[in-house]
């Protein structure tokens, strides 16, 4: 399953390109949260569901930055599609 996202151009364009979801690998929170990712949900909304045990684990690659797999944040969707979160 593949997910568009619409991305407004930097740098004041007007125009807006389509930038794909990644279907593996890793993303970090601002590519997940909406407006520009597939989940509409706030920061400390989505922290509070990794807290809770409803959204997937972090992985921390360094001191500072922290990462999701995708195929963990497709799965999720997939659960929110079926009604299961």
């Amino acid at each position: 399953m593949t997910y568009i996202l619409i991305d407004a151009m930097k740098g004041g364009g007007h125009s807006a390109q389509a930038a794909e979801f990644p279907a593996t690998g890793y993303v970090r929170l601002k590519q997940i949260l909406g407006p520009n990712g597939p989940l509409p949900i706030s920061r400390s909304g989505f922290w509070a569901g990794v807290k809770d045990g409803k959204f997937p684990k972090p992985r921390k690659i360094s001191a500072r930055v922290t990462v999701w797999r995708a195929e963990d944040i497709h799965a999720l969707l997939a659960k929110i599609e079926q009604g299961e979160v």
